[in-house]
């Protein structure tokens, strides 16, 4: 498998350049190219997935990752403040593998969505596969210049996607979204050059995020644990840590830092939001994972009660909104800003089964999410509006559409049999099993749950039963049941959803290893 995330990563970015010299009106294909390079970005993806072992035996982060590929790639001689040494350094370990396969078939789905595309289909399609190639980007580099580029990259085409092909605010919306992710990004960076100066590679600074997880301070750094430098009254450290929360918890997003997602999904075209939910916000709970806990363990072991109340917020508060909305894509928006609290608090937790619930719930959620946007997509396609109360009985009229809103509204409140259950599951075990912070964590986090069910079944009370009842009567032509390609997005989704629910092992085989090698590196702070 010589290489392999190389081509994961960059032939998307190759079939986009090659889209520049085919003549714009050759719309068709635009999207069958970019089909073929998700398609066989996917196929990779699960070749290395099946070649991955997961048994592991390691005494250090650099024996954790595989298929690592490296690279001197840029060596700048600055003359007497010194040098810079960038590696382009890629590796999957239990944590990354998953989401690698997520991110490519979410990115396949994206791009079935996205068939109906034919007004300036060269730039959508262009944008999409950097897009593509971004995202994959910062679930495999383990060079923090990289993963920074990557997480960078993906503001521009999301911006031009959103602000193009966008809704009637998408102006807006996508200038909120630039602004509020670039200045999560300024944290981000202000972390990594403070990481730079601090971590050595023998004689040499690295961006290499192995060295700074494994530890490999120059003594006497400013991010040095030994360091007895304060900035403002604080250690370097848990600044860097708190600054990388704000950076990582836009993205995510946590609450008070997640206004930019509702807009972002209401104004966004269908795939967009589908990619949106089901991808971007995992490299946020990525990044807080991978670089935040990973790097500054002991600020994390510090700070767990501070994490733990940032995610009991985003359940309680993104979850009392979703209920309080009457357009159905900001519902599931706002649902979203709920579940991904979750994460926030299976990570808080410090435990094996909350650091297992809460990449299991990042992989559930970036299947369910995407599905319940697609649901809310094929209503606006049809009818150009998304307002609950407009609607009524749709059961009788679409029954197969209603069968697969049913599937995901359930899985979404964490139904048993469905992947949502399991990852909430864990992340509440792993709450209630912390000794970091108070139970009441746990009680509120469990009190999500109920408040989701609230939502997802009044929204079907409201929309599916009852009479049949459309607004507008120019609406009635349209109200035809789920098209042949409808299907083949909703089908797949379906059958993870229910595989992982009922055989979760599937995943956590992957996960388990990598994750009790994370929580003995925590431990080691974690009395």
């Amino acid at each position: 498998m010589q290489n392999t995330l190389t081509y994961i990563f960059l032939f998307p970015l190759l079939i986009a350049v090659l889209m520049l010299f085919i003549p714009s009106q050759r719309w068709r294909l635009f999207r069958r190219l970019s089909f073929a390079a998700i398609s066989i970005q996917l196929i990779l993806s699960v070749l290395l997935a099946l070649s991955f072992e997961k048994e592991l035996n390691a005494e250090s982060w650099a024996g954790v990752f595989q298929f690592v590929e490296q690279v001197n790639w840029i060596n700048m001689d600055l003359g007497s403040v010194g040098s810079i040494q960038i590696q382009y350094l890629l590796g999957v370990d239990g944590i990354s593998m998953p989401l690698l396969v997520l991110s490519s078939f979410i990115l396949l789905i994206g791009v079935i969505s996205s068939w109906n595309i034919q007004e300036k289909a060269k730039g959508y399609f262009i944008l999409y596969l950097i897009l593509s190639s971004s995202i994959v980007g910062c679930f495999i580099a383990l060079d923090f210049f990289l993963f920074y580029l990557c997480f960078e990259f993906m503001l521009l085409p999301m911006f031009f996607l959103i602000g193009i092909w966008g809704g009637a605010r998408r102006s807006y919306a996508s200038i909120k979204f630039f602004l509020y992710t670039l200045l999560g990004s300024l944290f981000i960076l202000v972390v990594m050059i403070g990481l730079y100066l601090s971590v050595v590679d023998g004689d040499v600074n690295t961006f290499s995020l192995v060295k700074m997880m494994d530890g490999a301070y120059e003594s006497g750094s400013l991010l040095d644990p030994s360091s007895p430098e304060l900035i403002f009254g604080y250690s370097a450290r848990v600044l860097a840590f708190i600054f990388l929360i704000i950076g990582f918890g836009i993205k995510l997003p946590a609450v008070p830092v997640h206004t930019w997602l509702p807009d972002a999904h209401v104004e966004a075209p269908t795939p967009i939001s589908v990619v949106l939910a089901g991808l971007l916000l995992k490299v946020g709970a990525y990044g807080l994972l991978r670089i935040a806990y990973g790097i500054f363990p002991d600020i994390a072991v510090e700070h767990a009660g501070f994490v733990a109340v940032l995610g009991v917020l985003s359940i309680i508060y993104g979850g009392m909104n979703a209920l309080a909305q009457r357009d159905l894509k900001r519902m599931v928006a706002y649902s979203s800003v709920s579940h991904m609290g979750f994460v926030l608090v299976g990570l808080a937790s410090l435990t094996s089964v909350g650091f297992s619930g809460s990449l299991f719930h990042m992989v559930s959620h970036g299947l369910i999410s995407p599905a319940l946007f697609l649901i809310a997509g094929v209503i606006y396609d049809r009818t150009g509006n998304r307002q609950m109360e407009n609607f009524s009985g749709l059961a009788s009229k679409m029954p197969v559409y209603t069968f697969f809103m049913a599937i995901f509204f359930f899985a979404g409140l964490g139904l048993p049999g469905l992947s949502g259950f399991v990852g909430e599951l864990m992340v509440l075990m792993g709450a209630f099993g912390s000794s970091k912070f108070s139970l009441w964590i746990g009680i509120l986090a469990t009190s999500g749950i109920a408040i989701s069910a609230a939502y997802f079944l009044w929204t079907i009370q409201r929309m599916f039963y009852g009479k049949y009842f459309v607004r507008e009567s120019s609406w009635e032509p349209n109200m035809l049941d789920l098209t042949a390609r409808e299907k083949l997005m909703l089908i797949p989704l379906t059958v993870l959803v229910i595989v992982l629910g009922v055989y979760p092992r599937l995943m956590l085989d992957y996960s388990n290893e990598t994750i009790e090698f994370f929580i003995q590196q925590i431990s080691r702070f974690n009395p």
